[in-house]
């Protein structure tokens, strides 16, 4: 029977890309292996979802009127817990009893052993050793601003988090527009930002902007601030630097209130190499969660890699996916770091030329059985919830339904666009832009598979590299930017940063990505404090008031911005897969394309406008819907948006045989839609 479903979902696979042929034997063995891993961790008798609730047996709980603490250590010998209760020091009383052959350690403790807030952690003893671990599984984890120590915490407040308002309903017809930000650098001081202050200020402004996803980086808990939140170290804690379980709730709570879905940046791929804070040598060996020897190690990250052949693992992490749904009603995850969870080289200095590289021993067939059984898990819980995979080599079926052999991602990153975007304005001037290379890198993708495209995320603005404004315009972005300032500098980059942002969103896949202050050209790099730099915060934060300064250019970016997503929205510009070409010129740098019925056109040359340019499109009347020469964009309004324009039928009638003539300003982009 099982081998009948394998089969199936093998040739479907096959069906929707005949490329995947010869590859048939590796599809068939991956989905196989699928449902092996299931059977074996649910043992037939309960389902995936019951599974994964480790979270609710592990870790510390308040039951029946008493402490109950459980915890995984094979290796361990002896487990005390120690803390504010026991004056941080081993007690009879305070000793884990080992319950099973497995290695499951359990404490039962009296209400009046510990209180709200009270710090602990576990003293491990093994042999020919022992040390202070943070419970693998615990919920608050909080450090001393003094010592920098990080300790486990009691969270057990008086009343449980009142949730107010219902998750945003998913829409087939609403596209996914994401705002990708982090709590602790979206405020304006130079400090740690919280998830108070990004409640009571930066929701408001993503509501404002028009995009209804937030992506929310650095949750879960993470002892190094600059590592961005990608080096976790208490998987299921939200990181206390921030605030408090509550306010993050609230922070979410709030988010839905507005129409807002929330997804987080789920870090399953590797975990901090720190021994006292994190899972390396938990119970004393290297090996517990992780891959013993040098596989166990990343060698770039400097972290540890998980062995996801360990059903334990499996265990600890599709748990850890059902308690953020759970816990914080999350809608979904961007799942971090997939190519190095789908490869033994982790994708380090190899290049991704034919499918043979998908395919071979070299890929981490039980990493790929768990982001499915993950995928399969969420969309069990919450069926419209989100997966997207930031994923970097291009591996087949990572976005295709599981009944189609896929991985069962709802979308992956096309991570080729913004890595050619930097490309291009960091090497090439934009005179020499090629039209067919740029239409090409925009939508090269496996149709099958969603995609979200966008400019630049995050990882282009990290220290060492710039932000596409600061790339553009220089210099010239720090004194430059007053509305009566004329800087050609600044005409271009403005220019440039606008097509940028019309063409990528115009051409994406199913969804879009920005990084929050990206769209009102926020002018510096991120760098986070650290010894380098003084520890400085100056390169940590947002810089709002350039877009609240009226007497600045930055509100033109934002305009345009606004504009540009209510257009996509208006119009479910997503929605339509067909993307078809137009008009290519790359000596003119004029390139132009249908979607949805609307016409987009850009003229990418610096100094040339063309009067007359002649367009084939369907025979129709159009006007313009927007334009990037509006002087609320920072525009000159070179352009009559009061004027219709006639395709004019060339021939017998077609869908396409028609003449659009048009005025094409230099480096202004230009969308018409139908007139009824």
């Amino acid at each position: 029977m099982i081998s009948s479903i394998v089969q199936n979902h093998t040739d479907r696979a096959i069906s929707i890309d005949p490329e995947l042929k010869p590859y048939a034997s590796f599809i068939y063995r991956r989905i196989e292996r699928v449902f092996q891993l299931e059977s074996q961790l649910t043992q037939n008798q309960i389902s995936l979802t019951d599974f994964a609730s480790g979270h609710e047996y592990y870790g510390l709980h308040f039951k029946n009127n008493e402490w109950v603490i459980r915890e995984w250590a094979p290796n361990a010998q002896a487990i005390y817990l120690i803390g504010n209760m026991t004056h941080w020091q081993e007690d009879k009383n305070f000793l884990l009893t080992r319950i099973n052959s497995e290695g499951v350690w359990e404490l039962r403790l009296p209400s009046s052993a510990m209180y709200h807030h009270d710090l602990y952690r576990l003293r491990i003893h093994w042999k020919h050793g022992s040390g202070d671990r943070i419970p693998a599984y615990t919920r608050r984890v909080v450090q001393d601003l003094k010592t920098l120590i990080f300790n486990a915490q009691v969270w057990h407040p008086t009343s449980l988090y009142y949730w107010k308002h219902s998750k945003p309903t998913a829409n087939i017809s609403k596209p996914l527009l994401i705002y990708e930000a982090h709590i602790g650098m979206a405020q304006q001081a130079g400090k740690i930002g919280s998830y108070q202050e990004f409640t009571q200020h930066i929701l408001g402004r993503i509501a404002k902007s028009g995009y209804n996803t937030i992506q929310l980086m650095a949750i879960q808990e993470h002892p190094y601030y600059a590592s961005f939140g990608y080096q976790v170290s208490n998987f299921f804690a939200a990181s206390s630097r921030f605030g408090t379980p509550d306010e993050l709730k609230e922070l979410i709570d709030t988010a839905h209130g507005m129409g807002l879905r929330v997804i987080m940046d789920i870090v399953h791929s590797h975990a901090v190499s720190n021994v006292v804070e994190g899972l390396a040598r938990f119970d004393g060996s290297p090996f517990q969660y992780f891959h013993d020897g040098t596989r166990g190690e990343h060698e770039a990250w400097g972290s540890r890699c998980f062995n996801y052949a360990k059903y334990q693992v499996i265990h600890f992490l599709l748990s850890n996916c059902r308690f953020w749904l759970d816990e914080y009603q999350f809608d979904g995850f961007r799942f971090d770091g997939v190519t190095s969870m789908l490869y033994v080289h982790h994708g380090l200095n190899k290049t991704f030329t034919c499918y043979d590289d998908y395919f071979n021993d070299l890929v981490d067939e039980d990493a790929y059985a768990y982001l499915t059984l993950a995928n399969k898990l969420v969309h069990t819980l919450q069926p419209d919830a989100i997966t997207i995979a930031e994923e970097v080599s291009g591996m087949p079926l990572l976005a295709t339904s599981i009944d189609y052999g896929g991985a069962g991602f709802d979308y992956r990153f096309a991570m080729n666009v913004p890595d050619y975007w930097i490309q291009l304005t960091k090497d090439t001037p934009d005179e020499f832009w090629h039209m067919g290379h740029l239409w090409f890198e925009l939508t090269h993708r496996r149709q099958e598979e969603k995609t979200i495209s966008y400019a630049e995320s995050h990882d282009q603005a990290m220290v060492g590299d710039q932000t596409l404004i600061l790339r553009l315009a220089g210099a010239a972005l720090y004194n430059s930017m007053h509305v009566s300032c004329n800087d050609i500098r600044i005409d271009r980059a403005m220019s440039l940063h606008k097509m940028i942002r019309l063409i990528t969103i115009a051409s994406a896949g199913s969804g879009y990505l920005n990084f929050m202050g990206n769209e009102f050209g926020h002018p510096d790099w991120i760098d986070f404090p650290r010894e380098g730099n003084g520890w400085s915060f100056e390169y940590a934060r947002r810089q709002w008031n350039l877009l609240d300064d009226p007497y600045l250019k930055n509100q033109y970016l934002a305009n345009f911005d606004r504009e540009m997503i209510a257009m996509v929205k208006d119009f479910y510009l997503l929605d339509c897969p067909e993307l078809t070409k137009l008009f290519e010129e790359n000596n003119d740098k004029v390139l132009a394309f249908v979607r949805c019925g609307l016409v987009f056109v850009f003229n990418f040359h610096p100094s040339i406008s063309h009067v007359d340019y002649i367009i084939n499109t369907k025979p129709q009347k159009y006007r313009i819907l927007l334009h990037t020469d509006e002087k609320r964009f920072g525009g000159y309004e070179r352009i009559d948006t009061r004027v219709d324009y006639f395709s004019i039928s060339n021939g017998p009638a077609s869908e396409s045989n028609g003449l659009l003539k048009l005025y094409l300003p230099s480096r202004t982009a230009i969308v018409f839609v139908p007139c009824e």
